[in-house]
C-alpha cells in the first residue's frame, strides 16, 4: 500500500525522524535544526538562545519546500544566520536538512531540492567591525524612506539586539523620555536625537500594533500581535530589515567589501 504523503512539514519531520534510526539524544538535535528552517521558509526570524527549544515552529505545508521562492528563503536565512551562529552548528543544521530533503524526495513527497545551492559555510575570521562614523553619517545622508532611517538610527543608538528592536510595538515607547516602557522582563531600551526626531513620525498616531510594518498587508494567518489593527499591514521581518538595508547601502560600499549588515549598526 503506498504511503499518502504528509500535508504537514512538521509532520514529515515526524516520519523522517522515527525512520531515520537515531539515539533519542540525537533526533533531538535533528528536530531543533529542522524546526529551525520552519521559521525561515515562513519568512520570520527563528528563536534564539533558550527560547529556541521552547518555540512552537510555524505550521507550514511541506509543499512549501517546492515553491519557486523557497531555495531564496533558505539562502537568506543562512545569510543571516551567518552572523550568529558557529559554521560547525550551521553547516551540521544545513547537512540535516539536505538529509531530509533527500528521504523525502525519495518517497516522492517533494519534486524539487530547495538545498541544491547551499554550501557549507567556512570558519569565520573576526567578526566585521561596526561601521565607522563616517559610514554612519553616510547611510543617515541617504534618501532612505522613514521606516529604514528609523530602524537603522534606533539600531545604532540603542545598542539593542535586533530581534529585540523588531519585536517591538508602537505601545512600548515613551516618547518623551526617549525609551521604552518598562515590561516584566524586559530591559528599557533608551536612544538619542536622532531615533527621537524619527518616531513620531513614523507612529504618526498609531497607539498599537508592530512598529516597524511592511509595505503591504498581511498575509492570511499572520498573528494577530505581528499585524496592525488600523493598516492590516505585518511586523517587518529581519530578512526584509536585512534586504533593505544591503540594497540601500550598496552604493556606499566598493567591491569586493561586503554589503552592510544590521548588526554593524550597533556601537562597538
Amino acid at each position: 500500500m503506498t504511503e499518502l504523503p504528509p500535508v504537514e512539514y512538521a509532520v514529515a519531520v515526524d516520519r523522517y525522524l522515527s525512520d531515520a534510526g537515531l539515539a533519542p539524544g540525537s533526533r533531538r538535535i535533528y528536530r531543533i535544526a529542522l524546526d529551525t528552517w520552519a521559521w525561515a521558509l515562513a519568512d520570520r526570524p527563528a528563536p534564539t538562545g533558550p527560547g529556541r527549544r521552547r518555540a512552537r515552529p510555524p505550521v507550514l505545508p511541506l509543499a512549501l519546500l517546492d515553491h519557486p521562492d523557497a531555495a531564496g528563503r533558505l539562502r537568506t536565512a543562512v545569510e543571516l544566520r551567518t552572523t550568529a551562529t558557529d559554521p560547525r552548528t550551521l553547516n551540521r543544521e544545513l547537512s540535516t536538512l539536505r538529509a531530509a530533503v533527500v528521504w523525502w524526495r525519495a518517497r516522492g513527497w517533494l519534486v524539487g531540492d530547495p538545498t541544491t545551492d547551499l554550501r557549507p559555510r567556512p570558519p569565520v575570521g573576526p567578526a566585521a567591525a561596526p561601521l565607522t562614523p563616517d559610514e554612519l553619517r553616510a547611510l543617515f545622508a541617504l534618501r532612505a524612506p522613514l521606516r529604514e532611517q528609523a530602524l537603522w538610527h534606533l539600531l545604532h543608538e540603542s545598542g539593542a539586539a535586533i530581534e529585540t528592536v523588531l519585536a517591538l510595538d508602537a505601545d512600548d515607547l515613551d516618547l518623551p523620555h526617549r525609551r521604552t516602557l518598562h515590561r516584566p522582563g524586559r530591559t528599557p531600551l533608551h536612544w538619542q536625537a536622532g531615533t527621537a526626531r524619527l518616531l513620531p513620525l513614523l507612529v504618526a498616531g498609531r497607539t498599537t500594533g508592530p512598529l516597524f510594518l511592511t509595505d503591504r498587508r498581511a498575509p492570511a494567518g499572520t498573528p494577530a500581535a505581528d499585524r496592525c489593527p488600523l493598516t492590516g499591514r505585518a511586523r517587518l521581518s529581519y530578512r526584509r530589515a536585512a534586504e533593505l538595508l544591503a540594497t540601500h547601502s550598496r552604493p556606499l560600499t566598493t567591491p569586493p567589501d561586503p554589503a552592510w549588515t544590521l548588526r554593524r549598526l550597533r556601537r562597538s
